[in-house]
């Protein structure tokens, strides 16, 4: 799984929204604390609050906040509100695909790794992250020494 620049700071601006608990938060701090391009962090934060997941506030007591609980928001809203679909080939939704002959699992290979992305992105929320206590089934995975491992090559 690839996930794009604008992804990873979108989920960290919405961790310190989730950690400021509610209150109002600018863009120039959101960006000053995750070192995140200002004008960069004003595009994603208008996307998000396109998507319902943050509201705003002009003027001088003005800022950004989250629109529901940190604990109802999960990790797959954000990307979904800036990236789209978690998982796609050549832009299109592994169930509109088809494949002919030896090719013809792939589409349930791809079906399968959207479903696992689903089972952790759909269940950690920011609460969770700003909390620093994950899932345990989070955990359990990253506890496993093969996960920090770099990928093998074969052939």
């Amino acid at each position: 799984m690839r996930l794009s620049a604008r992804v990873d700071y979108a989920l960290r601006a919405a961790a310190e929204l989730a950690a400021a608990g509610g209150g109002p938060v600018t863009a120039e701090r959101l960006a000053r604390v995750q070192k995140i391009p200002g004008k960069f962090l004003e595009n994603i934060l208008t996307q998000l609050r396109r998507a319902g997941l943050v509201r705003s506030q002009r003027g001088p007591e003005g800022g950004y906040w989250l629109a529901r609980p940190a604990g109802q928001i999960a990790i797959a809203d954000i990307i979904r509100a800036v990236d789209g679909p978690l998982a796609n080939v050549r832009g299109e939704r592994p169930e509109h695909l088809g494949y002919e002959g030896a090719a013809r699992p792939l589409q349930q290979v791809w079906i399968a790794l959207r479903a696992s992305e689903r089972a952790i992105l759909e269940e950690v929320t920011l609460e969770h992250i700003s909390s620093g206590e994950l899932p345990e089934r989070v955990t359990v995975l990253t506890d496993d020494p093969e996960a920090w491992a770099a990928p093998r090559f074969t052939g």
